[in-house]
């Protein structure tokens, strides 16, 4: 479709704006962050975790308008700032936690083909799916994710019998030098969310359950050195609704939850005790693109983990 490359070529070819101020203040901020992260000891694996959620197709950075989000997000600053972290030289899990769809023209026109080939531009590891990634039905979906060389990862959604079946996996081991790292993901309750012939023949089933077999399957069976959960539930609520909160505490076997949906810009992020009594971390960065989270564990010889550096790192140049 030229209309379609002439876009992706706008995007990835920024103008003179993009290159020196959106895509200088990323670069200028991956460079300060490379001075302070400095090389584990020989004996102790690093694995730097990056993190986006909730994007909702914003592709381009905030219009300099004098507006908060002035001159934020965008993929070519975030591409900038993720090129300069993988220099460092560690192993890095790149992983999105749903909401790709939705908020821009770019979906209203192309319905979410330039966001995928985006993020696989960028080389993200995996993403989970958010209730507006449904936005233009199941088909498309499907259809989108053929331009996706990341995994989509879901537990708790059952897409027999639907044009998404066989598109998702319950989960992935990814092999970090010596580390086994297993990504699963869980979503939100569709009925009420999102309107039924968008959804149509999915099964939604209990997040827990779900994320406990799969978890537990991945620490005993796999032998993973981490368990992450990509999460679209959102951080917490007033009532009991099922959150990232619940899910922490009612988890035995998952050491990190990257949230969604809530779109809240956390300071840090925040640890719960599970059911073992161990430290559970979620961490959210937001909307729209506007962070870039960081986490950065390290593992002894023993594979007993650490979480040494985290930061939440705001993408592009304000007015």
């Amino acid at each position: 479709m030229a209309a379609l490359q002439t876009v992706l070529l706008m995007l990835t070819n920024r103008r003179k704006f993009v290159k020196q101020s959106a895509l200088a203040g990323g670069a200028l901020v991956a460079s300060s962050l490379i001075k302070s992260y400095g090389a584990p000891a020989a004996d102790v694996d690093k694995l730097t975790i990056l993190h986006t959620n909730d994007v909702h197709s914003r592709l381009e950075p905030f219009p300099m308008d004098g507006s908060r989000n002035a001159g934020l997000g965008g993929i070519a600053p975030r591409a900038e700032l993720i090129k300069q972290i993988r220099a460092e030289g560690g192993e890095v899990l790149l992983l999105d936690a749903g909401d790709i769809f939705q908020g821009t023209p770019y979906f209203n026109m192309y319905h979410g083909e330039p966001e995928i080939k985006a993020m696989s531009m960028m080389q993200y590891d995996a993403a989970t799916i958010g209730n507006h990634d449904f936005d233009s039905g199941l088909e498309n979906l499907a259809t989108q994710l053929k331009h996706a060389t990341f995994s989509m990862i879901n537990c708790n959604y059952n897409f027999n019998n639907t044009p998404m079946e066989g598109k998702t996996l319950p989960y992935k081991i990814f092999n970090k030098g010596n580390l086994r790292i297993g990504v699963t993901g869980v979503g939100i309750e569709l009925k009420g969310l999102v309107p039924e012939n968008l959804y149509g023949n999915t099964v939604y089933q209990d997040p827990v359950r779900r994320l406990n077999e799969v978890a537990g399957e991945l620490k005993t069976k796999h032998k993973c050195d981490m368990i992450i959960c990509l999460s679209h539930l959102g951080d917490k609520y007033d009532d009991d609704k099922l959150s990232d909160v619940i899910l922490a505490k009612e988890s035995y076997d998952v050491d990190l939850i990257i949230g969604g949906h809530t779109h809240r810009f956390f300071d840090e992020p925040r640890k719960y005790f599970n059911r073992r009594n161990s430290n559970v971390v979620v961490n959210q960065v937001g909307w729209a693109g506007i962070q870039l989270g960081r986490l950065d564990y390290e593992f002894s010889a023993g594979k007993n983990k650490s979480l040494k550096q985290t930061r939440n790192v705001t993408i592009g140049k304000k007015s």
